[in-house]
């Protein structure tokens, strides 16, 4: 897929130039820019400062037609105190004389659809935009605020509980394309082959040593503990462990060829105030196929196989 500059996701662009002559010139070439809502008025009309030019998106220009929701009014309110993409349309002048900007956000995601509908394939690296946290995955700006699904099964490895245990409002995050449904326009996103196979993360640490983890799943065999988004270990159950716990744990083994981690549980440890920061160990280019396990593996290789037709599961 070419290097996609153009159509960043809401957020991620520099803000549109303030003069006139800037706006001049970006009405010229067609050019998408970028500013935030100030205001939502009773006709549903967004207006954006631009300087000393003001900015008008009308209603049915504030969202294109066939973005999930689009027709609600909360997708046009929900854009006061955003930044949001456009295009400019026309510049005029009002009954004082003062310049007017007539602008289409609609125009700025037909242009990026195009875009992706001609370009876009599975296993495609994007930088994305994180804008919505549910329990069942979260939602991500891919391009002028279209959204693409990430769904909580594809977010890591280590199984979450829901998707804010990971991730976090409004931040800038890599996912790579899983399917594309081009008829309905509908984009499902995946992070976890990002996040490095078994080896790459057990490359990390070493038996021996005592390291800082998360408990994802208490059983009665053992407690799952998680040391990486792509990598859990298993210790012996503590009755006062519940998921979410974070613990410290000795490393007792690491058998690559049953792709175990047999750990030891310290204590408990205070939680963080927020998710930590993901470390990538793909961050652009196109992903054929990718597998988890590692190497001699005595089991079925866990990977993903990406294109049109056929997905793997992990």
């Amino acid at each position: 897929m070419p290097e996609n500059k153009l159509f960043l996701p809401e957020g991620l662009r520099p803000a549109a130039p303030p003069t006139l002559s800037s706006l001049r010139e970006a009405l010229e070439h067609g050019e998408i820019l970028e500013a935030p809502v100030q205001r939502c008025d009773t006709g549903h009309t967004l207006h954006i400062s631009l300087g000393g030019t003001r900015g008008q998106i009308s209603r049915p220009e504030a969202i294109a037609p066939w973005v999930n929701g689009s027709g609600r009014d909360i997708a046009v309110l929900s854009r006061v105190g955003k930044p949001v993409c456009f295009k400019i349309q026309s510049l005029q002048a009002d009954e004082k004389g003062a310049p007017v900007a007539v602008l289409s956000r609609k125009a700025a995601q037909e242009d990026a659809m195009s875009f992706f509908l001609e370009n876009l394939e599975p296993g495609a690296v994007l930088t994305c935009r994180v804008v919505r946290l549910e329990s069942y995955g979260a939602f991500l700006d891919i391009g002028c605020g279209i959204i693409a699904i990430l769904p909580i099964e594809l977010i890591s490895i280590s199984r979450i509980q829901h998707s804010g245990v990971r991730l976090r409002e409004g931040e800038k995050i890599l996912a790579a394309v899983r399917s594309f449904d081009r008829k309905n326009r509908r984009i499902t996103m995946t992070l976890r082959e990002l996040l490095g196979t078994w080896m790459e993360n057990a490359s990390q640490f070493t038996p021996g040593e005592t390291v800082q983890g998360t408990v994802r799943s208490v059983k009665e065999y053992g407690s799952f503990i998680e040391l990486a988004p792509n990598l859990s270990g298993l210790a012996d159950t503590r009755e006062e462990l519940v998921p979410g716990d974070r613990v410290s744990v000795y490393i007792k083994s690491i058998r690559p060829e049953r792709m175990k981690t047999k750990l030891q549980v310290i204590e408990k440890l205070p939680p963080l105030a927020e998710p930590e920061p993901l470390r990538y160990w793909i961050t652009d280019g196109q992903i054929d196929r990718w597998t988890y396990s590692p190497p001699g593996y005595e089991k079925e290789p866990v990977e993903t196989v990406f294109s049109s037709s056929v997905s793997g599961e992990c």
